[in-house]
């Protein structure tokens, strides 16, 4: 049997990480690099037989994936996050995969639940990402945020059954990862050069709810679709602010205006 290793980087995770954990235990090796959480992270990794790393900095998503990706021993590697969960029907479509070897990676159908809904359409599914792959054969752009598998060669298979994401139980969470994933990615294109606009801020909030709600059927998600796609508007305003503001900051003359 071709062999597996998991990663998961995890930051106060406590909530998530043993069911995160059961739901990969017939993987040959689980690999969690821990950023220095203070919740009990890494001890309930370490219980659930995880091998658990810790990194006191963090350099950003696509770049402490490398860091894990760099642990791992095993030919294969699936790659999740603390809040998914590989369901029963997802790891036979694994196991199978790995003793087929069709392919050199294999991308993996999202559901994502939103306040306790499963969410359809707005563009969140079908949501397919490229989660398992040969170690050998890809990495992690290094991206601070919305970091990407990158292959080295071939095209990546498909996977069926989806892979489970409890990413927002509340609108709290999604709050708190819009701001973090909005000033990360205007920190990533102000240092690449990139200018914006209030303009153009507001016509990427604009763009994005129509383009979830009207032709991604938002509208058949009902009203935790409204919300969903109101807050992909307000996602993609808000870092085209943030790169405003960034940019504004540069231009601002560090005197005080005289009086």
């Amino acid at each position: 049997m071709t062999q597996l290793s998991v990663i998961i980087i995890t930051l106060n995770e406590a909530a998530n990480i043993e069911a995160c954990l059961d739901a990969v235990s017939f993987a040959d090796e689980i690999i969690v690099l821990d950023g220095a959480s203070t919740d009990g992270t890494a001890d309930l990794a370490r219980a659930r037989g995880a091998s658990v790393h810790v990194a006191q900095q963090w350099p950003g998503f696509g770049m402490q994936k490398n860091r894990a990706l760099e642990l791992a021993s095993c030919p294969w590697v699936l790659s999740i996050d603390a809040d998914e969960r590989v369901t029963p029907e997802l790891s036979r479509q694994i196991r199978e995969a790995l003793q087929q070897g069709t392919a050199n990676a294999y991308e993996i159908p999202r559901l994502t639940q939103f306040c306790g809904h499963w969410i359809h359409h707005c563009g969140w599914t079908p949501d397919r990402v490229l989660r398992l792959f040969k170690r050998d054969q890809a990495r992690f752009s290094d991206d601070l945020v919305h970091e990407r598998v990158l292959l080295s060669a071939g095209v990546p298979g498909q996977l069926s059954s989806p892979l489970l994401h409890y990413s927002y139980p509340t609108p709290a969470h999604y709050w708190r990862k819009l701001e973090q994933y909005s000033h990360a990615w205007a920190e990533q294109r102000f240092a690449r050069g990139q200018d914006s606009s209030m303009l153009r801020a507001a016509l990427a909030g604009v763009v994005a709810f129509l383009r979830s709600y009207i032709f991604r059927l938002g509208f058949l998600d009902g009203a935790m679709g409204f919300a969903v796609c109101t807050m992909q508007a307000q996602a993609a305003f808000g870092k085209y602010f943030a790169l405003y503001c960034l940019n504004q900051k540069d231009h601002v003359s560090p005197n005080p205006p005289s009086v």
